[in-house]
């Protein structure tokens, strides 16, 4: 539900680590970054509600998103049937684990 994904992502919205914006057509959260410089992440997508179901879509280095597949606790984001590589959906509502990437993926895009 996308109740669970903008609830997990508030704290960080409030830490100033994330923004509002928009991602194929829906919102989605990014990455403030320390300044302005997208070379330093700011606007960077970092993850947004899935638009058909419950869960949570967060961008990750390929072989995280890789080892969450594997583990079972993500599965590929293919909308239109293209596989996004760096992107993992997560079904499954878990606060603590949903932080957990939410952060890991601010970290990821900040430092690109």
């Amino acid at each position: 539900m996308s109740d669970d994904f903008w609830d997990t992502a508030a704290p960080l919205i409030g830490e100033g680590l994330l923004e509002e914006g928009t991602i194929m057509g829906g919102p989605c959260a990014r990455a403030t970054g320390a300044s302005s410089d997208r070379s330093q992440g700011h606007g960077e997508f970092v993850a947004m509600a899935h638009h058909k179901g419950p869960g949570m879509v967060v961008k990750l280095p390929r072989d995280r998103v890789a080892e969450l597949i594997e583990s079972g606790h993500g599965a590929s984001f293919a909308p239109a049937k293209k596989v996004f590589k760096e992107w993992v959906l997560i079904e499954a509502f878990d606060e603590e684990l949903w932080q957990a990437l939410l952060r890991e993926s601010i970290s990821f895009v900040t430092k690109q």
